[in-house]
């Protein structure tokens, strides 16, 4: 089993340093335009400096019309590249790897925020999108490998396809929200078929040294279990990306369907070959034993969020203590400034229960 000062190598792009990557999480901390902020950097560089082995940006949307959130890191346009190029120089010159999320809300995206109707694989009554035209659906294809190589042209090692969490990628893939009747729509062949034509694309467009990672989600959405295992064991088979990320919510819960009940959900997907793919997960990981424990499940790596936010330097804290224990919930917003959180992510947390206290100290 590896251990999580142990490095890590991809089949594309440099090696890891160790198994901690920092979660791609939404703050709200960019300008409306998608243009990097200072604030952002700040918060992304920190984590690079706390001895993460690879930062990830929170969800880089590759349209404007899948704008999700205010203040949201946007990598559909040119302009975007000056802002994204000194990122990655920040975090390689803290030593970690860079990572941008790529990213579309569709149904999710509030049409208050980008000015239309949201759009969608079909057309949803709940949310009041509209159903994507065959020649949008291929659009969007190029606009997330157009998003790819501007990635890479701005330095970063790579990028990951955000397939998780009830958006645009994962309309497509669930049955109950996916009701095309072309060849994006049916069989689950048919659903995935977006997914793999991304990474098609930016295999084919993107540098050999490129790093190439997909994240998706197991259940909710209206996602089958089934399904979701066999689209890992595909992309894992395949080995065309480099490391698949998946979003549990809680590592160690079991699946919300009830057949499959009695284990964990993660080791539906530990037990899948994955030969040279990397395998990782999210999901309330906070302490030092948390992320041993997931490690001796036979995971190549783990991803942290709220622990990230909480400590910027928690893999730095763990190479000097494995037995360190994080601070405990609610903090004050001085902390969390202190950890180079903005004044806009500090509100966008107080979403969380229980997470910020309005201390002073």
């Amino acid at each position: 089993m590896a251990k999580l000062n142990d490095p890590m190598t991809f089949m594309h792009g440099p090696r890891m340093k160790n198994r901690f990557m920092l979660a791609p999480m939404t703050n709200c901390q960019s300008r409306e335009d998608g243009c990097l902020s200072d604030e952002e950097f700040h918060w992304l560089t920190m984590r690079a400096q706390g001895g993460f082995g690879l930062t990830m940006t929170c969800a880089a949307h590759v349209q404007e019309i899948g704008k999700g959130f205010p203040g949201q890191l946007g990598i559909f346009s040119d302009t975007h590249i000056p802002g994204l190029s000194k990122l990655a120089k920040g975090i390689e010159d803290k030593g970690s790897l860079s990572v941008i999320q790529l990213h579309h809300a569709g149904m999710r995206s509030p049409e208050d925020l980008i000015g239309e109707k949201p759009v969608c694989a079909s057309d949803n009554s709940e949310t009041g999108a509209r159903a994507l035209t065959h020649a949008e659906v291929m659009l969007l294809i190029e606009d997330f490998i157009e998003a790819a190589e501007r990635a890479e042209k701005a330095g970063f090692d790579g990028v990951e396809l955000h397939g998780a969490h009830g958006y645009i990628i994962t309309q497509f893939l669930s049955p109950e929200i996916n009701k095309r009747t072309d060849e994006f729509g049916g069989s689950l062949e048919n659903r995935t078929r977006i997914l793999f034509e991304m990474i098609k694309g930016i295999r084919l467009r993107c540098g050999k040294d490129f790093i190439l990672g997909v994240r998706i989600s197991p259940e909710r959405f209206g996602l089958q279990l089934d399904e979701m295992i066999a689209l890992a064991n595909r992309l894992l088979g395949e080995q065309n990306i480099d490391f698949l990320d998946v979003s549990l919510w809680d590592v160690f819960k079991e699946p919300e369907q009830t057949a499959y009940q009695g284990r964990t959900l993660m080791s539906y997907f530990t037990e899948l070959e994955r030969g040279q793919t990397r395998l990782g997960v999210a999901g309330k990981i906070h302490t030092p034993a948390d992320a041993r424990r997931v490690m001796d499940a036979d995971i190549d790596w783990i991803m942290l969020g709220k622990a990230g936010i909480l400590h910027h330097d928690y893999p730095n804290r763990y190479l000097q203590d494995e037995n360190f224990q994080p601070v405990q919930t609610p903090v004050s917003r001085a902390y969390l400034a202190s950890q180079g959180l903005s004044e806009k992510f500090i509100n966008y947390m107080k979403r969380w229960p229980d997470f910020v206290s309005e201390a002073t100290s």
